[in-house]
């Protein structure tokens, strides 16, 4: 409900309503629709529209995977999908939802990758984060839910103090921004949101020992409700340092109490790998995963 409150000084009033509109262009938070916000960047032929436009049917077969990507790149904020990932045998695919700087060398990312199956196998999805070029990052959890049966929301929000990776309001990762400790956090560079369906049976499902049936092509994920909200890349200059924008306020510079009980309980109950605690990988601890960091 909105509530508006007299102006005695018509004045003042224009002038916050100019404030109110000048702030409304420099975050953008339109709900994103696939023809006007989203572009097909390979394969366009394995990607359907359905239910008139509102969905998209991404196709994976011996022939071709496929890809799209947001037209803009945006600096700070949350994007959001609904996915419904390859049912049955889904082995040696991976469906991927990310956001990516497109800078090769000094490439920023947050990956979310949803590693296919065996029949009956839960799902696993990685996620992986890029910073200044750094990556090497991956944490595995596997669903507590069967992701192919329904639509499932995952989210990606990043602001100045961490990023969250979230599975139905379920935070599965937080990465917290610990530059001045000297760890690398994605800052400076703008970023698009793509999606991939694609054949990876060399490490997807059981480090490459499960291939992909190809028997059971095509393979079908299915996207709907896009919604993306942060600061497009060209536009307004002093968005992504505009600390009044909402995914910069207190509600969101760390987990609240439900928030944090539901990501214990991912953790430790789903969490399976854990590059902080690879010993093989790393004979010195990574600074962002000590105690407090």
């Amino acid at each position: 409900m909105a509530i508006f409150y007299p102006f005695r000084n018509v004045g003042v009033f224009i002038i916050l309503s100019l404030w109110v509109l000048v702030s409304a262009i420099c975050a953008w938070g339109r709900p994103a629709t696939f023809v006007q916000d989203f572009r097909s960047t390979w394969s366009e032929s394995h990607i359907k529209q359905i239910d008139q436009g509102r969905a998209i049917q991404l196709i994976l077969d011996q022939n071709s995977g496929c890809g799209f990507a947001s037209r803009r790149k945006y600096l700070f904020g949350r994007v959001s999908m609904k996915i419904k990932l390859i049912p049955g045998d889904s082995a040696g695919t991976v469906t991927a939802f990310y956001l990516n700087s497109d800078t090769e060398t000094v490439r920023d990312e947050l990956d979310f990758e949803f590693l296919g199956n065996r029949s009956g196998q839960p799902y696993t999805v990685q996620t992986n984060i890029y910073a200044h070029g750094k990556g090497g990052r991956e944490q595995r959890v596997n669903l507590w839910f069967d992701p192919a049966l329904d639509y499932h929301n995952y989210t990606i929000m990043w602001n100045h103090h961490h990023i969250v990776f979230s599975v139905d309001d379920f935070p599965i990762r937080v990465f917290k921004n610990n530059e001045d400790k000297g760890v690398p956090y994605p800052m400076m560079q703008p970023m698009g949101v793509y999606s991939t369906l694609w054949e990876a049976d060399n490490w997807a499902t059981r480090g490459g020992l499960e291939k992909i049936n190809w028997s059971n092509a095509p393979f079908y994920a299915y996207y709907k409700d896009f919604d993306i909200e942060g600061c497009a890349v060209p536009g307004a200059a002093n968005c992504a340092s505009n600390l009044s924008n909402w995914w910069e306020g207190p509600t969101y510079q760390a987990l609240n109490a439900i928030q944090n009980r539901r990501y214990k309980w991912v953790r430790l109950n789903h969490l399976i790998y854990n590059y902080c605690q690879d010993k093989s990988r790393f004979l010195v601890t990574p600074p962002e995963c000590l105690p407090g960091n």
